[in-house]
């Protein structure tokens, strides 16, 4: 089980038109900064990504998925450390090369080659099944008011019963939340300001509102999350639950899994949002289940490999209740599967495969390459 090679397909796949945010807005979602650009300057689907595809010695193959916006010289140095490695003698829990923004695309590799290696799946490397299917909720960004409707239907129809929206000051959430309860009255809201409603008393303006309306299931980080004095008291003032979103792959915002114990000690949330690698989502579940505490897996609107990975990831945890940040090709125009994972709105099946189930369509790899690295 030596890891023999390692190649690298950098893609960039776009949206589908229409389905990120209205026509004439034009608000980047990526957070991060993008070489000497500020955050908030590029739109995450002009962003490269790594496809990684390993192949072990005894002809295994795992294939992993890096967050957009890779650094080149941190993946070369981590496949040097991996290549002639035995993955039996790694640690799946603590892999030898420090933790960075390419750690979880690189440990999705070796899960898969693993558990395809034992015959097994991802699933029950992490102690298997609390659930075959994923709770998942529709998703999109900024919209004008009188596009609301249409798209809360559309999403209602095919069988979703709670919307995610991206949002800042500008944005109209009381219209929105009123017009999704006139045409979608089961549909739940999830509110996420991205850190963006800046002051507490911009969010108190909105909340008693919201309230009164009754269908915002919860509200994502409306402050700078280091403001968790402010999440309590917010928690205080009404009865939306307030979430915050504990992102280990924002390395460079320093969040980690102690904001997550932070948070609770505080008494600052009603549930979380989780992006992680598999061994560390698991610890974030962990602490929520012992809390009492419900959290759902967020996303960087990935692609299939990665998506898989997330689905293998919230069937194993107890507390991952909440609708999951997993839409499939619903945004991108293609997940780079050769067959899609099943959605059953409000639901995503876990996959049947060894590994992570699901096989990636190196044509279509090719067809949205813009470079090929291999290494051996």
């Amino acid at each position: 089980m030596i890891i023999k090679s390692i190649t690298c397909f950098e893609v960039i796949v776009p949206t589908h038109q229409g389905v990120v945010e209205s026509k004439g807005i034009d608000k980047p979602l990526h957070k991060l900064p993008n070489g000497a650009s500020k955050g908030w300057s590029v739109q995450f689907d002009e962003l490269p990504k790594i496809i990684l595809k390993m192949e072990l010695s005894n002809g295994i193959i795992g294939w992993g998925e890096l967050y957009r916006d890779h650094n080149w010289k941190v993946v070369k140095d981590i496949i040097q450390v991996l290549l002639k490695k035995d993955i039996r003698d790694l640690s799946l829990q603590k892999l030898p090369f420090v933790f960075c923004r390419e750690y979880d695309g690189f440990e999705c590799a070796i899960y898969d080659a693993y558990a395809k290696a034992h015959k097994m799946r991802v699933v029950d490397l992490l102690g298997g099944t609390v659930r075959e299917k994923v709770k998942v909720g529709a998703w999109s960004s900024h919209r004008r008011l009188d596009e609301i409707g249409d798209l809360a239907k559309k999403y209602s129809d095919l069988g979703y019963d709670c919307i995610k929206f991206k949002t800042d000051l500008s944005d109209d959430v009381v219209g929105w939340c009123s017009n999704i309860k006139d045409v979608a009255p089961q549909m739940q809201v999830i509110l996420d300001p991205n850190e963006r409603w800046l002051y507490p008393g911009e969010v108190r303006k909105r909340l008693h509102a919201l309230e009164e309306i009754g269908n915002v299931l919860c509200l994502e980080d409306p402050l700078p999350r280091w403001k968790l004095n402010e999440f309590t008291a917010l928690r205080q003032y009404s009865s939306i639950p307030i979430v915050l979103h504990v992102s280990l792959p924002y390395i460079l915002h320093g969040q980690r899994i102690k904001d997550v114990v932070q948070a609770i000690q505080q008494k600052s949330v009603d549930g979380f949002n989780f992006n992680g690698g598999l061994a560390n989502f698991q610890r974030m579940g962990h602490i929520a289940t012992a809390a009492g505490v419900p959290c759902w897996h967020g996303s960087e609107v990935d692609l299939g490999i990665l998506e898989a990975m997330y689905v293998h990831a919230a069937a194993a945890s107890e507390s991952c209740i909440w609708p999951s940040d997993i839409f499939g090709r619903t945004i991108r125009v293609h997940d780079l599967l050769k067959e899609p994972l099943q959605f059953e709105p409000p639901f995503v099946c876990l996959p049947k495969g060894l590994g992570l189930g699901v096989e990636p369509d190196e044509d279509a790899i090719n067809q949205f390459l813009i470079s090929k690295k291999e290494y051996h």
